[in-house]
């Protein structure tokens, strides 16, 4: 995929019985500076949100309780993870078209990203994403 969508590994700082502590920080593995973050919660088994793809944010998702299924798609190739594992996060850059899929009732996602919540960024239709990619918007750069 041409943005590239990879698992970042946190660094585990305490793991105890207490439970474990990871942690991300922006100068080691965090790949731009966090604007916003936000949380979904309380979605039943089967949810489907996303269904969008974003012009120039990124993002960083988590999914610190249970488990989402992420299709990934940059208009050329598509690709599935799966993220379940709390100390594990997914890149996910501009330019990728992205689904998600809750895997277990009440699975918890949390994502970081790039930029303040802007509509003008979100491209919410799948024909519009593909005449992008084919123009080569995200080529530019």
């Amino acid at each position: 995929m041409k943005c590239n969508p990879f698992i970042i590994d946190t660094r585990k700082a305490e793991k105890n019985e207490l439970g474990s502590l990871s942690v991300l920080e922006t100068s080691k593995g965090l790949l731009f500076a966090v604007n916003r973050v936000y949380y979904i919660s309380g979605a039943k088994k089967n949810t489907k949100r996303g269904m969008h793809a974003h012009k120039e944010l990124e993002q960083i998702a988590f999914c610190p309780f249970g488990a989402i299924r992420f299709l990934l798609d940059d208009g050329l190739s598509k690709e599935e993870i799966i993220l379940n594992e709390p100390n594990k996060g997914l890149y996910i850059g501009k330019g990728i078209w992205r689904e998600m899929v809750w895997e277990e009732d009440n699975s918890v996602l949390v994502v970081a990203a790039s930029m303040l919540y802007d509509e003008n960024d979100y491209i919410r239709d799948y024909g519009t994403f593909l005449s992008m990619v084919k123009s080569g918007y995200w080529k530019k750069e």
